[in-house]
């Protein structure tokens, strides 16, 4: 066996093992209950959304993964391949075109963009349905600079929240305003807003929704689980933006009902509000 066919002999070996060792790697980390959730701050079961925000998270990766692994493995078949050998003298033949290789370089990207689309575009329908179900809570929360405000609707009841920590000094999270939704229910959030442009976001619900003056939007989801979660305004909305905190806290219908129950009657009204231009806000459902 000449050196030449020794040394391309051992390079396959380590191409093999790395492979082999990359895949088992690969495997493993699949195992873990993080990496199934494509390390997403949440689970399958906290609201109706979030297994299917989580597939298209994850399947999304494992697509890219498996285009960047056949890219990177066509790369370095060329550079073995190709290369130059000894006593090759001057440039290799050069082609001015390939026609079929043009065209399934177009096809191929193109396609997997559509693809990717179309599931895309499925689940941004399924996740921003509403609902019509007469049993549903209704909830109308009202962003401030820099606090929240929750209307229960269906109850005639209001919880008003007031700026925190706009004195410099650190607060408690117990101190955060703190929206109550019932287990197992569908809920309506109606977003507004009394200023300017904020941003409606719980992490652990993965999803996330401007809201603009002058307009309503809705997020309609069923919560799956009870639990406390953290909540935020995700729009640079002016100097104390940072603080303008809330919670999510999710409880058993019994103790949701006492909780509205015990909050004053009546609904924060839009006495307060900025005045913009439009006549009325507009309900994007």
């Amino acid at each position: 066996m000449s050196s030449q066919d020794r040394t391309s002999s051992r390079r396959a070996r380590i191409l093999k093992i790395s492979a082999a060792t990359s895949a088992g790697a690969l495997f493993l980390s699949g195992c873990s209950s993080e990496a199934q959730t494509g390390w997403l701050p949440s689970d399958r079961d906290t609201t109706n959304h979030t297994g299917r925000i989580i597939d298209l998270w994850v399947n999304s990766w494992i697509a890219a993964l498996a285009v960047g692994i056949l890219t990177w493995g066509l790369i370095l078949w060329c550079m073995v391949a190709y290369r130059r050998r000894k006593n090759e003298t001057g440039y290799p033949r050069q082609l001015s075109y390939n026609l079929p290789l043009e065209i399934f370089y177009t096809a191929v990207p193109l396609f997997m963009v559509l693809v990717l689309f179309y599931f895309t575009n499925q689940d941004i329908k399924a996740i921003n349905a509403t609902s019509n179900d007469p049993d549903r809570v209704i909830i109308d929360v009202r962003a401030k600079q820099w606090s929240w405000d929750f209307n229960y609707v269906n109850e005639d009841k209001y919880y008003q929240g007031t700026q925190v920590n706009l004195d410099g000094n650190e607060v408690s999270a117990d101190e955060f305003p703190t929206l109550v939704l019932p287990v197992d229910k569908t809920i309506e959030l109606q977003l507004n807003t009394r200023d300017v442009q904020h941003s409606f976001w719980v992490p652990a619900f993965l999803q996330k929704m401007d809201i603009y003056p002058g307009r309503t939007n809705v997020i309609t989801l069923e919560t799956g689980k009870t639990g406390t979660f953290d909540g935020k305004c995700a729009e640079l909305c002016g100097e104390y933006h940072s603080e303008m905190l809330f919670n999510v806290e999710v409880l058993p219908e019994d103790e949701y009902d006492d909780y509205v129950a015990g909050l004053p009657s009546g609904q924060v009204t839009g006495e307060y509000d900025r005045t913009y231009n439009s006549e009325s806000s507009e309900v994007r459902r």
